[in-house]
């Protein structure tokens, strides 16, 4: 008898017809990628993303990065890459990403093309017409040229006002029943935060200053910061139309006094009083969304919130302390050589500070965040304000120079340069001899802003001075062009059309 087949033979069957159709496309896959390996890329390399395409830039922006669709030769895109208006700078790799690094800070209220033909794979072959790029072109444009003061005649006496330099353009942003003490633009220039109280509190001798905002009605579009992927960190407007106001901070039953806002827009630091109880006064803490709390602890004097919105620099004591911005919380350093922190660099790598000697002197310093100390002058004058020009080469400072006429002392205002590497200072320009004086750098580092006031006489028709000072007759606004290539060199201030108190440059 005929054994019949094992169910279990080990034969292995012939393939099915589902098999033989996988077996022919693995094949026919096989063979076509081989071709392409071959052959090559048969499409040509190309931009594939710009990130300021059709952005507004501002200082705050440091580099523009071309990504490409495939790896390219170095020394051909460089070769080939036009910027129009021209722009120093330096260009780096990481990958297929090129990143261009301006040397000096681009020009407010510019526009500017990119142009990149010409570029090679950097696997392909010199003469093959696959490996090169396709023409790309972009735009960007900077931020306008723009800044904010506080009028002093007719309809703007007492008001904030915008002036837009690239437009030519003047716009009364607060209303006529209250006069604006002091301003701050937040960081995209799409709102101020202001101090101001009601024209007839003040009339009558009452100070009670609010905190509001208001819209300027500038929309800025701005490039993703290369370390920070989209902007949710920064606080923005979502209002185009200018003068639209918010009431951030009442008076009652805490006057409100000097205020300072972090470089994200979203925290606000303010010096408060009690007005039934003086000894309870400190800095305060409003963070966007939240009801204001105290920072508790030693009361302090003048101050200034750290580039990266997380402490504080606040004068106590004999020192200054740096505290973190949450309540109750313990002090990170302090610093009893300096009494005052003028202002700190963009990026916080740099502080300059004051400090206050035995034998009546004052000396200004620049502190790293490494912990070096460098005195850059001494002097038997004032140190009133600085700021870092754009580049981190250079300090520019508001001093004082002491004279003595006989029985009376003198101190003549003048704005000089500090070159940080060398120490060497410039004076620029003599100021007018006044009480008060704001000097502004713009953000671009082509100009300086600053007022000059005039001292009423007994028939003049007289403003209040904002912040309870002196009456004055008129307040004139100046502009002080520089050139960042040659910061010790500038050219004669131009006396603007405008009549105003503290100009303020928006970023």
């Amino acid at each position: 008898m005929q054994d019949s087949p094992s169910r279990f033979s080990s034969r292995a069957p012939f393939p099915q017809p589902l098999d033989r159709v996988a077996i022919a496309l693995m094949l026919v896959l096989a063979i076509l990628t081989g071709i392409v390996l071959w052959s090559g890329e048969r499409t040509a390399p190309r931009v594939r993303e710009f990130n300021w395409q059709g952005k507004h830039v501002g200082a705050d922006d440091t580099a523009f990065v071309l990504t490409f669709s495939r790896p390219m030769d170095h020394a051909s895109v460089e070769e080939n890459l036009r910027i129009t208006p021209p722009m120093p700078g330096k260009i780096s790799w990481a990958g297929r990403r090129m990143a261009f690094t301006p040397t000096l800070p681009l020009p407010y209220g510019t526009a500017f093309e990119v142009q990149l033909q010409g570029g090679k794979d950097q696997f392909g072959k010199l003469g093959n017409s696959r490996a090169t790029m396709r023409p790309f072109t972009g735009q960007f444009r900077t931020r306008d040229r723009a800044f904010a003061y506080i009028g002093v005649q007719g309809e703007e006496a007492g008001r904030l006002v915008l002036y837009n330099l690239t437009r030519q353009q003047k716009q009364i942003l607060t209303p006529p029943e209250l006069v604006v003490m002091d301003f701050k633009p937040y960081p995209l220039g799409d709102r101020i935060l202001f101090s101001a109280s009601e024209r007839a509190n003040q009339n009558q001798g009452m100070l009670a200053q609010k905190l509001y905002t208001v819209t300027t009605g500038i929309q800025v579009d701005p490039p993703a910061q290369l370390d920070q992927p989209n902007q949710s960190a920064v606080s923005r407007s979502q209002s185009d139309t200018p003068g639209q106001m918010t009431l951030l901070l009442d008076s009652d039953p805490y006057q409100n006094l000097k205020f300072d806002l972090s470089n994200d827009g979203r925290i606000i630091v303010v010096q408060r009083v009690n007005r039934n109880d003086p000894a309870d006064f400190g800095p305060w803490i409003l963070r966007q969304g939240e009801q204001p709390q105290p920072l508790k602890g030693e009361p302090g004097g003048d101050f200034l919130i750290t580039p990266d919105s997380n402490s504080l620099a606040i004068a106590q004591g004999q020192g200054l302390a740096i505290l973190p911005l949450q309540p109750d919380a313990k002090p990170l350093d302090f610093l009893p050589k300096f009494g005052m922190v003028l202002n700190f660099s963009q990026d916080g790598s740099l502080a300059a500070m004051v400090k206050f000697n035995a034998d009546r002197t004052r000396s200004l310093y620049l502190v790293s965040n490494q912990g070096t100390q460098k005195e850059l002058l001494r002097t038997t004058g004032s140190i009133l304000s600085g700021q870092f020009g754009p580049t981190k080469q250079v300090l520019y400072v508001l001093l004082t120079e002491l004279t003595t006429v006989g029985d009376l002392y003198r101190e003549q205002p003048y704005l000089a340069v500090i070159d940080l590497k060398t120490g060497q200072k410039t004076a620029l320009l003599k100021l007018p001899e006044q009480r008060e004086i704001q000097v502004s750098l713009a953000p671009d580092g082509l100009g300086v802003l600053f007022d000059q006031t005039v001292a009423p006489e007994a028939t003049d028709s007289t403003t209040s001075s904002p912040g309870g000072g002196k009456d004055i007759a008129n307040s004139r606004l100046w502009l002080l062009p520089l050139d960042p290539a040659n910061p010790s060199v500038a050219a004669q201030p131009e006396l603007l059309p405008l009549a105003g108190l503290r100009p303020r440059w928006l970023p």
